[in-house]
């Protein structure tokens, strides 16, 4: 699993002072870093492999501006072609959400997926946790 601490700018707040619910997903994404490197460890989009199949938000309780974020990433499932990357949001011991994105290998060139490289599966396997 990869944790990562989030301090939430004033900017990602709502009318109600709470984040907004459009920051959760761009808080996944960049927790997904580490596994974009498996793909392209110098993040070089022109060199990019993967494509995003479908996103999911689930937001359980509130979170707040001025408090730290930890966001907690780990693979979910893995098939042939892609992999369920999953998200969960904690701040104060609680969790506040949970997501989850489909990744899928794709050759962009040929416009097709491909088939998960056995070093790579190897690589996600190590984060893999099952609820």
């Amino acid at each position: 699993m990869w944790t990562q601490t989030i301090l939430p700018r004033f900017v990602d707040t709502d009318a109600l002072g709470h984040i907004n619910n459009t920051v959760l997903p761009v808080w996944f994404e960049d927790a997904r870093t580490p596994i974009f490197r498996f793909f392209t460890p110098d993040l070089n989009p022109k060199d990019w492999h993967l494509i995003v199949a479908k996103i999911e938000v689930e937001y359980t309780d509130e979170l707040f501006y001025g408090q730290d974020v930890e966001v907690r990433t780990f693979i979910g499932r893995i098939g042939n072609t892609s992999f369920v990357v999953e998200h969960e949001v904690w701040q104060s011991k609680r969790l506040c959400a949970r997501g989850n994105a489909v990744m899928v290998h794709y050759d962009h060139a040929a416009k097709v997926s491909c088939a998960l490289p056995e070093t790579i599966r190897k690589a996600l396997s190590e984060h893999l946790v099952t609820l």
